[in-house]
């Protein structure tokens, strides 16, 4: 703070204006003294000058100094000034002059104006900061909302009355697929359909009527002809109590629109697919199963009743129930694998993979391998029951529909990550842009992998072309995929 004042003071002290100040108080000097410091001048008193004695003039050249300094240099420096013009005049007035009380009066009068002075100048000093304050506080804030609305990730767009567009952020661009600049020279209704139009319009008059407007949806018709849907959130702008544009904020919610009606399609789907799937296993059970087991029966009660069979006979007939009882018995196992396989639970990941591979290779001739690269990291058992219904999935998508002659299944770890990869040689096809477009294909069981996938934060890939094949890839983030220590 002291080394501050003291650069302070010798700015000031080097200034031309204050050397301006010391050459006026030099001048007023000798024109108070006259006969004492010019003795060899002879001067007539002139008596008036411009209207004004002379002692008046006198002290309006000791009040010139004061009020330029004070208005150069602020209040303390008009301060300094009146001491020092108070140290010239005082003398004279105490010493010199023969009417002391009279002279005592025109120096406090000098020091009172120009004290006065100086104080009405420190006013108006202030009065000028505190509005350039302002200003610099005003035109920061103007930058930052600017840059707020500039860089906003939501768009944001000001409409006036008539619902001209007058002013976009660079996020409109991404929603709308126009320019900012074409987006300038637009209305509303040049983005809205016509039963659009008939909602925003009735959305603006309750906003200038007063009437609060929740948030709401809306459909616009982007450059490319493709509909949108915003999520906006629109406010009023007034200006002295009157509104003068309308203000709207708008989310694009597209993907969650499509994936919230592929989302209930797919519920209805999985629900109509878990029904058949109960009636599949309910008839497999009643026509198959269950049938087998009382056929053996019968051939129990038959075997037990009939007496005319000698030894071979009845270790023939005991043996063809054996058959029968063994193959009801895969027929069941079948069906429980289906449901929940034991061996996942026994032997792991690796070995129920490979059992895949093998029942491929049995139910549906088609060549299948399984490859594990590196030291597969110790998996929970949510993730391993994951992965085993993906591939279990995909591999009978292969049997019913690929065509395939062969099929992989690679499963390896990298970079905090765990990779399995289901790949094949069959027909292929083409997958939809957007994943969640697969329900409306019919593709439920892809769906369903990468809604499994999903639960465990993983991630999810189809690659496919006619006739190339498909690779479906999953990837599950080790931190969520592994099975906590301790």
């Amino acid at each position: 703070m002291k080394h501050r004042t003291i650069h302070r003071l010798s700015e000031t002290i080097l200034s031309h204006e204050f050397w301006i100040a010391v050459a006026m108080f030099m001048v007023a000097i000798p024109l108070h003294y006259p006969n004492q410091l010019l003795p060899f001048v002879h001067v007539e008193d002139p008596g008036t000058v411009l209207g004004l004695e002379r002692h008046a003039v006198e002290r309006v050249f000791v009040l010139l100094p004061i009020t330029y300094v004070g208005f150069l240099f602020g209040m303390r420096a008009g301060i300094v000034a009146s001491a020092f013009a108070l140290a010239i005049m005082l003398p004279r007035a105490l010493i010199i002059s023969p009417n002391r009380s009279d002279a005592l009066v025109e120096v406090a009068a000098v020091i009172l104006i120009g004290t006065v002075i100086n104080f009405g100048f420190e006013r108006i000093r202030r009065e000028q900061e505190r509005r350039r304050l302002l200003a610099e506080q005003l035109q920061l804030s103007e930058e930052r909302y600017r840059q707020i609305f500039e860089n906003a990730h939501d768009a944001i767009s000001v409409h006036d009355l008539t619902g001209k567009i007058v002013m976009t952020n660079r996020a409109c661009k991404k929603v709308t697929g126009y320019e900012l600049e074409e987006l300038i020279r637009m209305t509303t209704a040049d983005l809205l359909s016509e039963e659009g139009l008939e909602g925003a319009m009735e959305v603006r008059r309750r906003l200038i009527d007063g009437e609060l407007t929740e948030s709401f949806e809306q459909e616009i018709i982007r450059k490319d002809g493709e509909r949108a849907r915003l999520w906006l959130t629109t406010s009023v702008i007034t200006v002295n109590g009157g509104g003068k544009a309308v203000q709207i904020i708008a989310r694009d919610i597209t993907e969650q629109a499509r994936l919230r009606e592929n989302l209930q399609f797919y519920l209805e789907q999985i629900t109509r697919a878990q029904e058949h799937e109960r009636e599949r296993i309910a008839r497999e059970l009643h026509d198959d199963t269950v049938q087998s087991l009382l056929l053996i029966a019968q051939r129990l009660d038959h075997l037990g009743s009939c007496r005319r069979l000698d030894a071979a006979g009845r270790t023939a007939e005991e043996l063809k129930l054996r058959a029968e009882v063994l193959q009801t018995l895969a027929n069941l196992r079948r069906l429980t694998q289906d449901l929940r396989p034991r061996i996942l639970d026994d032997l792991g990941l690796v070995p129920a993979l490979e059992w895949l591979a093998d029942d491929l290779v049995d139910q549906c001739k088609v060549q299948a391998s399984v490859d594990v690269k590196n030291s597969l990291p110790e998996l929970s058992q949510e993730a391993q029951l994951l992965l085993f219904r993906i591939a279990q999935e995909a591999l009978r998508n292969v049997g019913k529909h690929a065509a395939a002659k062969r099929a992989s299944i690679s499963l390896r770890p990298y970079d905090n990550r765990v990779e399995m990869t289901i790949t094949d040689d069959g027909k292929g096809f083409t997958p939809p842009k957007d994943i969640s477009d697969l329900a409306v294909m019919g593709k439920l069981g892809l769906l369903g992998m990468y809604e499994r996938a999903r639960l465990l934060g993983g991630s999810f890939h189809i690659r496919s072309e006619p006739g190339q094949g498909t690779t479906v890839a999953v990837e599950l983030p080790a931190a969520n995929a592994l099975k906590a220590c301790g």
